[in-house]
């Protein structure tokens, strides 16, 4: 095992998957000249070229419909948005054109592409640079939708999602970039659709997704002093769902509580919660919780932005309160 930062995990697999196939390229703004916004390219750029490390223009829409138009002619491109919140800015292209177009054409054409970008507050970015839209993308049909924890997983992940034959969402937590995390050696693909216990436990579980498995991590190490066992699921990705790990984990502790940062409304929380709820009903012994930012746009101070968004504190308050 050796430690490294989140971000040169991200910059390894893109490394390795360019090396192992000619067909991956990458394209997105600075990420060739000055290694990327968050420093997740680092020297590609100097290994593979201009031709396959492409630094592009400010115009979101125009980066993924040139991915959609290279996955379909045989390449596999990752395409970069500096911002998760740019996804709408490149909504057509993402969910009428990329999520669409292998059912269209009858499994005729496959679009193996996958765009990365970051989620999250806690920079002071405020409200157009902070958010987290897992839960927009994962609505459409045709989407794959990755939420990595750890250096690990963001590795394990990527890779698989450069070698799927669909569009890939791949969101990394900007909060995640310059922390140090253990990893193996050789760290091979995570498949999708699996999650992850990354802590058993009897009397509660927690379904975090991203920084938020971290969290929660912290929150069961002071819980377990004060008696109270937490079982904490990764979910790795949200398209498609490990149901099946989910349901079993919660039938044995009779609880459920999901973490998940982006804004609470027709969130992942609601959406896992309503999936389960026919297979565990009869087993729970206090209503699912979940844990989410308010349904407020996110505030650019830090004195407004720290109070609204998950935490180590709101976690333990929620499972304590569930657990009376």
């Amino acid at each position: 095992m050796r430690e490294i930062l989140y971000r040169d995990a991200i910059c390894e697999a893109l490394d390795e998957e360019m090396a192992r196939d000619d067909k991956v390229m990458m394209i997105g703004e600075d990420i060739g000249f000055i290694g990327g916004n968050f420093k997740t390219s680092v020297g590609l750029l100097e290994k593979y070229g201009d031709l396959r490390v492409k630094d592009s223009p400010i115009s979101e829409a125009g980066i993924v419909g040139m991915g959609v138009g290279m996955a379909l002619t045989g390449l596999r491109p990752v395409v970069e948005l500096m911002f998760s919140d740019f996804l709408l800015v490149a909504a057509d292209q993402v969910i009428n054109q990329a999520a669409k177009i292998r059912y269209m054409s009858g499994g005729q054409a496959k679009v193996p592409m996958v765009i990365r970008t970051p989620i999250g507050a806690g920079r002071s970015s405020a409200a157009q640079h902070s958010q987290s839209m897992q839960a927009m993308v994962a609505h459409f049909p045709g989407l794959k939708v990755v939420v990595p924890s750890t250096a690990q997983e963001a590795k394990g992940l990527l890779k698989t999602a450069i070698r799927d034959d669909n569009p890939v969402i791949f969101f990394e937590h900007k909060m995640e970039y310059t922390n140090k995390f253990m990893i193996d050696d050789v760290v091979e693909p995570i498949p999708f659709g699996k999650a992850n216990i990354v802590r058993e436990g009897t009397d509660l579980t927690i379904v975090a997704t991203s920084s938020q498995v971290m969290k929660s991590m912290d929150a069961a190490k002071k819980l377990e002093k004060e008696g109270i066992s937490v079982e904490i699921i990764d979910l790795r990705t949200i398209v498609p769902f490990d149901r099946e790990t989910v349901v079993e984990s919660v039938k044995k502790t009779g609880r459920l509580l999901v973490v998940d940062e982006a804004h609470e409304r027709c969130g992942i929380g609601a959406e896992i919660g309503a999936d389960v709820m026919d297979d565990v009903f009869y087993y729970l012994d206090a209503p699912i919780g979940r844990i989410a930012t308010p349904n407020v746009p996110l505030p650019f101070s830090p004195a407004l932005e720290f109070p609204i968004i998950p935490s180590v504190d709101k976690i333990i308050a929620k499972v304590k309160k569930m657990m009376e």
